[in-house]
């Protein structure tokens, strides 16, 4: 077994940043999993595919595995960061519980809720808009490159302060632990700064809130079918409730390049080691091994082991995923089950806030 595509971890904003694999994390990220908080979460604009699966579905269930506490935000009121109107928002959130229990998360161990069901959570929002500047809500790189792919015209007010509503889901709960990805990282230096400074002004020497580190998945970035960031408004991603035919034919039509011979060369040939990747992620065997095996065998046989390997790696999960999806009645009770435990968390986070600023 390979280790170049297995998930390994690592965390953002100490002083000398921890390198440890998955099955360890627990005890490389502070001596153990007791009292660890880990907020991660989803917009509910579509179905969750491929690069959320290998991006952080798997290591969620890892990390709840390991025994670390899991909050899971569906994060409805940020649809409208940018777009309109937030459409069939509600069927996409409980599409949302569908994926993640399909992928392992347990609900009786995990946190499920919505932005838009926690008011504590939102009012967050007011002292923490106050501890950041415009200029430094201005000059966000994440926030920059999601206004250029806006559906929108112009850009709201909740666009431009989508980082410290993250701080806001963030820090309600406390979390140690945010798993994001490397365009993430900007939003969690801000929620990192609103902690320190809310301390720093409220605290009187007992700090209210911890600075969360960022934890970092090694698990290789993967494009979507046409070679861009893979993305459930674009259209190029490969959903995890697809069919099998539908997979098929998604791949078939996949960027690759005119070469035959099969070699794995992110900079030179990105389609082709893109489709390799995939494939080694199912198969958690290394690209460039595979690469060989294919040789001659040019896009079309790369594109029929890629297809074989996800149907296969995707097969019990999307299983489970039919049996769910069979008793809606459930996932609902998930979701109100898990917004019933974020509403206390977040009103005695409120309560003290309201203390240390005076406000009560």
């Amino acid at each position: 077994m390979q280790t170049s595509t297995r998930t390994r971890t690592r965390t953002i904003g100490t002083t000398e940043p921890t390198a440890a694999t998955t099955t360890a994390t627990a005890t490389a990220l502070g001596g153990g999993s007791a009292g660890t908080r880990v907020l991660t979460g989803d917009r509910p604009t579509g179905p969750l595919h491929l690069g959320h699966y290998f991006g952080t579905l798997r290591n969620r269930v890892r990390l709840q595995a390991e025994g670390l506490e899991l909050l899971l935000v569906i994060a409805d009121y940020q649809v409208l960061t940018d777009r309109d109107t937030a459409d069939r928002c509600a069927e996409h959130a409980e599409n949302l519980v569908l994926d993640y229990l399909a992928a392992g998360v347990d609900p009786d161990r995990a946190t499920i809720f919505a932005h838009s069901a926690v008011p504590a959570l939102n009012q967050l929002l007011l002292p923490f808009l106050s501890l950041v500047t415009v200029a430094e809500l201005g000059r966000n790189p994440t926030v920059k490159d999601e206004i250029a792919h806006s559906r929108q015209t112009t850009v709201s007010g909740l666009m431009f302060t989508y980082p410290v509503h993250q701080a806001a889901d963030i820090l309600f709960c406390k979390a140690d632990l945010v798993p994001v990805g490397q365009d993430q990282l900007p939003h969690l230096e801000t929620t990192r700064t609103i902690a320190r400074r809310f301390n720093d002004r409220y605290g009187n020497g007992t700090p209210a809130f911890p600075e969360p580190r960022a934890l970092l998945s090694e698990t290789p970035l993967l494009l979507g079918t046409d070679g861009t960031k893979m993305s459930k408004s674009r259209g190029n991603a490969i959903a995890l409730g697809a069919t099998e035919d539908e997979t098929a034919r998604l791949i078939r039509g996949a960027t690759t390049d005119g070469d035959r011979h099969i070699t794995y060369d992110p900079e030179r040939r990105p389609g082709v080691a893109n489709l390799l990747r995939l494939a080694a992620l199912c198969q958690e065997r290394s690209p460039e091994e595979l690469a060989e095996e294919i040789g001659d065998g040019g896009a079309a046989r790369l594109k029929r082991l890629v297809t074989e390997s996800v149907n296969e790696h995707l097969r019990p999960l999307r299983t489970r995923r039919a049996e769910l999806a069979a008793d809606r009645a459930h996932l609902r009770q998930v979701l109100r089950t898990g917004c019933e435990r974020a509403n206390a968390i977040a009103d005695a986070t409120l309560a003290e806030v309201r203390s240390v600023m005076g406000t009560v």
